[in-house]
């Protein structure tokens, strides 16, 4: 087996859009490879703010095929011969073999053999028709090419077995260089597999799954509120926003003017959540609102975080 790798990077894709164009790009390319006749296995596949990316373990080489097709009985009308004829693509009955049946008596049967593919040929193929018909909510053109995707493409990566499959799509070709996180580690890192693709959007400060980003934020967010005698008002449906916003999540604690909480706890939190990103956070002993938040950056601050805090304070 070989290892098939393809990340496509462009600039950022909204985060509501992220975890259902994950889904897609499995199925999608998963769907087309065992049509094309290959075995598919160890399927991964992640989502974030600037990348989509899928891994698995597939042949070199799609099978052989050898299909039967069973034709009219000996001795019938020349049309339907020359039907049966077209069918298989034959060019003389000749080409066919003769089975006999106990009860049909002598009938025709074309035996059609399908050479296999080299899996790098079907890949080149399957990945330009697949990002042309990608189903995104919303897409756009960039420069001058017609090709359309949700946001401008940057990079194609396509390794099968550490070698780059050659195809272009909206004038980007696939290669195996790939960026880190835009201010943190950009690169860029020439990679071989994915291994070596891990191992560097680590080193580029880059969390490839969304899942870890999750447990990151959350596991940040509840030891920062804790610290200070808080606790953290959990928002899933805002935590999965979040972790679509962040390459690099860095979880922030910071304080509002306390005037705010004389407005209803539920209007301080739809406006947190929805204008800002802000986690809200609760005083344990009263359980109502504190005035404080959490937010999330996208990069360490050499301050600690400090300026950050004070600019979405004014916010």
């Amino acid at each position: 087996m070989a290892e098939f790798l393809l990340e496509i990077r462009c600039e950022e894709i909204p985060a509501r859009m992220q975890k259902r164009a994950g889904s897609d790009l499995e199925k999608m390319v998963t769907d087309g490879l065992k049509k094309a006749g290959l075995s598919v296995n160890d399927v991964r596949s992640f989502f974030g703010p600037r990348r989509l990316t899928y891994v698995a373990d597939i042949p070199a080489r799609s099978p052989d095929v050898s299909d039967e097709r069973k034709g009219p009985r000996v001795g019938s009308p020349e049309q339907a011969l020359a039907g049966f004829m077209r069918g298989a693509g034959l060019s003389d009955i000749s080409e066919a073999e003769i089975r006999t049946d106990p009860k049909k008596g002598e009938y025709y049967v074309a035996v059609v053999k399908s050479e296999g593919r080299d899996s790098a040929d079907i890949i080149a193929e399957l990945i330009p028709e697949i990002m042309g018909k990608f189903p995104w909510p919303k897409q756009m053109k960039s420069g001058s090419s017609s090709f359309r995707w949700v946001r401008p493409l940057s990079s194609i990566i396509a390794l099968l077995d550490g070698d780059i499959v050659p195809f272009t799509v909206g004038g980007i070709e696939s290669g195996n260089v790939t960026e880190g996180h835009r201010r943190m580690g950009k690169g860029p890192f020439t990679i071989d597999g994915f291994k070596s693709y891990a191992a560097a959007l680590k080193k580029g400060c880059v969390v490839l799954d969304a899942e870890d980003r999750k447990a990151a934020i959350l596991d940040g967010a509840v030891k920062a509120c804790t610290a200070k005698g808080l606790e953290l008002v959990e928002d899933a449906g805002l935590l999965e926003e979040v972790a679509g916003l962040a390459e690099y999540p860095i979880v922030i604690l910071g304080d509002m003017d306390p005037s705010f909480l004389e407005l209803p706890g539920e209007v301080i939190r739809l406006s947190m959540r929805t204008h800002q990103k802000y986690f809200a956070v609760r005083d344990p002993k009263t359980g109502k609102l504190a005035p404080n938040f959490v937010v999330v950056a996208n990069q360490k601050a050499p301050d600690g975080g400090k300026a950050i805090a004070a600019g979405n304070r004014r916010v």
